[in-house]
């Protein structure tokens, strides 16, 4: 069962910029950002997929993502997951602060198997946790002919 579609300059570029971080200041931690500017570290939720005898069963941790800000495609074999954590906003705040939850944008994608319904796919949000369940095709049991005489 091949699921995971393998991005390895997403994690490279994130070691790079973490890298970075941590060269031109020994003492700051790479996803700190001070008050009114934006943290730099990509977004990577943590996902978890299990099979049943039925489905397949995704579950990304998505904290602070809205419903509205997930969109999950399904096309040609590739099962894409795109949500946007937005930064929150206070007007009116003044004085220092220290920013570290990470907003942005990100994208996973995952190779599905043979063996499933795309149509069905089915998703749901709850508490910041994004579950897809992905069904699985009926195999079509064998049909036995049966040989007359002649």
């Amino acid at each position: 069962m091949t699921l995971v579609r393998y991005e390895p300059w997403t994690l490279m570029n994130r070691l790079h910029r973490e890298l970075d971080a941590l060269l031109r200041d020994p003492l700051a931690a790479p996803a700190v950002a001070t008050a009114g500017e934006q943290p730099s570290v990509a977004l990577i939720p943590t996902v978890d997929v299990h099979e049943e005898a039925d489905r397949y069963v995704l579950r990304a941790d998505l904290p602070g993502v809205q419903p509205a800000d997930i969109q999950v495609t399904a096309e040609q074999g590739v099962l894409s997951i795109r949500a946007e954590r937005r930064m929150e906003r206070r007007e009116g705040a003044s004085g220092n602060g220290r920013i570290e939850r990470v907003a942005g944008t990100f994208v996973r994608r995952f190779t599905l198997p043979k063996d499933v319904d795309a149509d069905a796919i089915g998703a749901r949000s709850t508490h910041g946790v994004l579950e897809l369940t992905i069904p699985k095709r009926v195999k079509p049991e064998p049909r036995r002919i049966a040989v007359e005489a002649a």
